[in-house]
């Protein structure tokens, strides 16, 4: 017996449990993909697979719906694979493992992949049922949504007739989103080199942050594991010597990083003085964010005496220098959209290696030209350190559309089912809509979905009662399509 065989929608979170039992983190697609594939081959559906493994899918209109416009309903396979310290979990080979809290469905300590998997289970439900009455449907189903709209800016869609389209990607039931943020990732990448030294080691840790979607939550006032880890190695330096050996932190650009780590080297007499340096810097930082991150921690251990190779003090110095330096959270505010953040960037993966220092940044703006200039300047401290930037994923924002028949139709039948006015926002994470809107003249789009708390991280949960209530806001849209 399946974790979510009691969960209505049934077929949909049937299909949602088969979904997280494959392996499907961005990058990781193949099988997910090609179980979309063998579900279409088994309902006698036409479907298409691009060499990327984004996947379409077409259903003819139910009875009387012949002829009606297509709708086109869209989302992403990819799943973003974050996890608890403590799991063991190999995210390329594993599946999840699910379980249900009160009107919750989670995974045991890590990403449920609800941000994106409801919209596939959503799409195979509503194909396999041939009851329902519905439009002719065009499914489109992507692949590395989270790593910067890959597929969708690969896939070809002139075969598509829809001008409508779902996407079914977004995180807060009752909100339909109507515009959102272009964006792209930028990797700072400089050369370091090394030296032999001989000390105490000690592994500095930052962990208990919430970290959170780059996008969405980067307005929260988070703090970011990899430069509270740069604040801290600055001030260690600042009180005695200090050799670096490793750095690394954050596992997604698009997730704030949760937990940093440094091992470093120092003198006998001066390991107390490193001690006092990381419990006075503990205390200002939980006053700091006693508010929106009070589970903040850095703290030290102390371990052998080593000889081993650490940075030169030129190479520490260029990496603090762009650790204390480069801009990172929100930059702009909307100055048209109360509350909305226009442009930021998110320091979301540090890692070095023998050879080179990576700081790899996510760039959201809904303003085109501050995108540029944000990468801009990114780029030139950088290269003023000596080292290179490398831009990926460069995906543009979706614009407001004043008039939309789709925005119109759908606020009519969620007031009709619920008795409840929805609201209409933008929003600063990226959505495929921008790109799509490129491929697709004239395209009338809108983005909602059920409430998904805490996406990109562990603690991610998806309402079972609201996936429940957009299910039968989708339907109803559909039989309205006539």
């Amino acid at each position: 017996m399946g974790v979510c065989e009691n969960l209505e929608p049934k077929r949909v979170f049937a299909y949602f449990e088969e979904i997280c039992g494959i392996p499907h983190g961005s990058g990781n697609t193949k099988a997910i993909s090609d179980y979309c594939v063998s579900f279409a081959e088994k309902h006698n559906l036409k479907w298409i697979q691009d060499e990327s493994n984004n996947v379409i899918i077409f259903k003819d209109g139910s009875k009387g719906y012949e002829t009606a416009e297509p709708v086109i309903i869209q989302g992403h396979m990819d799943m973003v694979c974050e996890k608890e310290n403590h799991v063991e979990i190999d995210f390329e080979t594993d599946g999840l493992k699910l379980l249900v809290d009160g009107d919750f469905l989670k995974a045991e300590g890590t990403t449920l992949g609800g941000d994106d998997g409801i919209a596939v289970a959503y799409a195979l439900a509503i194909l396999e049922d041939d009851t329902l009455p519905h439009p002719p449907l065009e499914v489109v189903i992507t692949v590395d949504e989270e790593v910067g709209l890959l597929g969708a800016e690969s896939i070809d869609l002139s075969m598509l007739k829809g001008k409508k389209l779902l996407n079914i990607d977004s995180d807060e039931e009752g909100i339909f989103l109507t515009s959102c943020a272009g964006g792209l990732r930028a990797d700072c990448r400089m050369p370091v080199t090394r030296t032999e030294a001989e000390g105490i080691g000690y592994e500095i840790q930052v962990t208990g942050l919430k970290g959170g979607h780059s996008g969405s939550e980067i307005n929260k006032e988070r703090g970011n594991a990899v430069m509270i880890l740069g604040r801290a190695l600055y001030e260690l330096r600042q009180s005695c010597p200090v050799s670096v050996e490793t750095l690394c932190g954050g596992l997604k650009d698009n997730a704030i990083p949760r937990e940093a780590g440094a091992l470093v080297l120092v003198s006998e007499e001066d390991g107390q003085e490193l001690a006092s340096v990381i419990d006075r810097l503990n205390d200002t930082l939980k006053q700091e964010y006693r508010s929106s991150d009070p589970g903040v921690s850095v703290c030290c251990r102390k371990l052998d005496s080593k000889k081993t190779q650490v940075l030169t003090d030129a190479s520490f110095v260029r990496i603090l220098f762009m650790l204390r330096t480069m801009p990172w959270g929100v930059q702009n505010m909307s100055t048209e959209i109360e509350g909305l953040v226009e442009t930021s960037l998110n320091p979301g993966i540090m890692n070095l290696t023998m050879e080179e220092f990576c700081l790899c940044f996510a760039v959201r703006s809904s303003v085109t030209s501050r995108k540029y200039e944000l990468t801009e300047r990114l780029a030139f401290i950088t290269e003023f350190l000596g080292g290179e930037l490398e831009m990926h994923g460069d995906y543009p924002a979706w614009e407001y559309k004043p008039e939309s028949s789709v925005r119109g139709l759908m606020t009519e039948v969620y007031r009709d089912l619920f008795q409840e006015e929805p609201k209409l926002q933008a929003i600063h994470a990226g959505l495929e809509c921008g790109l799509l809107s490129g491929k697709i003249a004239d395209l009338d789009a809108i983005s909602f979905g059920p409430n998904n708390y805490d996406i990109h991280t562990p603690k991610e949960r998806l309402s079972i009662s609201s996936t429940e209530k957009v299910w039968k806001l989708i339907l109803e849209f559909l039989k309205r399509c006539k």
